[in-house]
């Protein structure tokens, strides 16, 4: 047992590149692929999973800084500083309790499939630090190792049932057929935008505004290509943040390649994916009568879609703006703006793409982030001392961040075990009714090819 413990450890902690192959493997042959083919296909995934972190590191290291100038440029002085997720995913990693809360998480995902609760096969085990600092949270509140657990395990719950809810939409936008995307940094934004885009849908004129990338391309031809509004777009930051004609030039630049190079790094995952798929497909006809199981991946695959990025450089400067206007709000964006990507991927799959609504709903996304960041940064900073997180840099009263309990459904979870219970539990309820509702509704509106 021990020694099982060890393997599993050491592999978490080499991270998603070491830990996503060996899985991939190991599907694979339990769905009856050889073990070579098997194989290729887990290190093709992990190969083109590198290839997408790489294109994203390009983007956050650019994007990061010119983002940070952009702060200091406005003259925003806030007391709660965004330190980014990585802070927080150490702050999750180095709980005494964090062991206990992986197990939990991934016995959750196992129990459901047997149930038939969900179908979603969670391989993105890097990710559950976002269901887990939920319960890391409670337990600095509570000290009640039990409600600990039982919020992670409700984290677990509402992940899969979003990510199996949503997974229609990732095929049908994203066209990654047989997969979700159980990252609840992406799947929280769902919870807004499925009823802001049913409102918005119902308001004259409004509802017939429809204006996307690809219609940039069409209507202004040279200057619509991705990569070319990816150089405009980059350079428009550039000047905001003051940058050097060189700097803007290079941060231009670098911009146009990431609308490039995602695209290409995703067929290269998509090139491993499809054996396992395939095998996946035919073993569930044969030992399931048709159940179809969904592997669940980080939702990296999908944050390089044109749309996503065009989408995420308008909403950057336009949540720092927003973060010194917006009542109740203390929380300073900063490290996580690179981010933004991941919490409007699934807005935009939802809308199909619809660059006005994707600006509208992402500023309630980023509006309701900051607010929440705020309300939690107290205890968020608490926790971070008491690991020993070294704040001395971090330059704010506390610290906060566009991931942990900042996330629309982690903070509600978390006042569910916390407090506010009569009024969270409702919310919770009604949100995901409704949610589930509203994308079938969508989910069957496609199908009949009305939209």
């Amino acid at each position: 047992m021990n020694f099982l413990y060890t393997v599993f450890d050491t592999l978490l902690k080499a991270g998603p590149t070491v830990l996503l192959p060996v899985i991939i493997t190991v599907i694979g042959l339990i769905f009856g692929v050889r073990l070579s083919k098997a194989f290729r296909s887990g290190l093709t995934i992990a190969i083109g999973f590198i290839g997408i972190k790489l294109v994203i590191n390009l983007l956050s290291s650019n994007l990061g800084p010119a983002a940070k100038a952009m702060v200091e440029n406005f003259g925003i002085k806030l007391d709660t500083i965004d330190v980014g997720w990585g802070a927080i995913s150490a702050v999750t990693w180095s709980s005494p309790i964090i062991a206990i809360l992986i197990f939990a998480i991934l016995l959750t995902n196992i129990v459901m499939l047997i149930l038939k609760a969900t179908d979603t096969l969670d391989v993105d085990i890097w990710n559950y630090h976002h269901l887990a600092i939920v319960g890391i949270m409670v337990f600095e509140v509570t000290h009640n190792l039990v409600y600990a657990i039982a919020a992670s395990i409700v984290m677990a719950i509402i992940t899969f049932k979003l990510s199996d809810w949503t997974a229609p939409l990732v095929e049908d936008y994203f066209g990654l057929p047989g997969v979700s995307l159980p990252t609840m940094s992406a799947l929280s934004s769902v919870i807004i935008a499925a009823p802001l885009n049913a409102l918005l849908d119902k308001i004259p004129g409004i509802d017939k505004i429809n204006f996307s990338v690809k219609d940039a391309k069409k209507y202004l031809g040279f200057f619509g290509e991705p990569m070319i509004m990816g150089l405009i777009l980059g350079g428009i930051i550039g000047v905001l943040a003051k940058y050097s004609i060189t700097d803007i030039c290079n941060l231009a630049v670098n911009m146009a390649a990431v609308m490039m190079l995602i695209p290409k790094m995703t067929s290269l995952f998509m090139e491993g994916l499809m054996p396992i798929s395939e095998a996946a497909k035919k073993f569930t006809q044969e030992k399931f009568k048709g159940r179809k199981f969904l592997i669940g991946l980080d939702a990296a695959v999908v944050v390089g879609n044109p749309d996503v990025i065009t989408t995420a450089l308008i909403v950057i400067p336009l949540t720092i703006l927003m973060s010194v206007v917006l009542p109740g709000n203390r929380m300073l964006p900063f490290a996580d703006l690179a981010v933004v990507p991941f919490r409007v991927a699934l807005v935009v799959a939802l809308t199909r793409g619809n660059l006005f609504k994707n600006i509208i709903i992402g500023l309630a996304c980023t509006g309701a982030i900051l607010l929440a960041g705020t309300a939690t940064a107290p205890v968020l900073t608490k926790l971070a001392i008491n690991i020993g997180l070294d704040l001395s840099a971090s330059g704010g009263t506390y610290i906060s961040s566009f991931a942990a309990t900042s996330l629309t459904v982690s903070y509600l979870v978390y006042k569910v075990f916390t407090d506010n219970l009569f009024i969270s539990v409702p919310i919770l309820l009604i949100s995901f009714s409704g949610i589930w509702y509203y994308l079938e509704k969508v989910k069957r509106i496609r199908k009949s090819s009305v939209i």
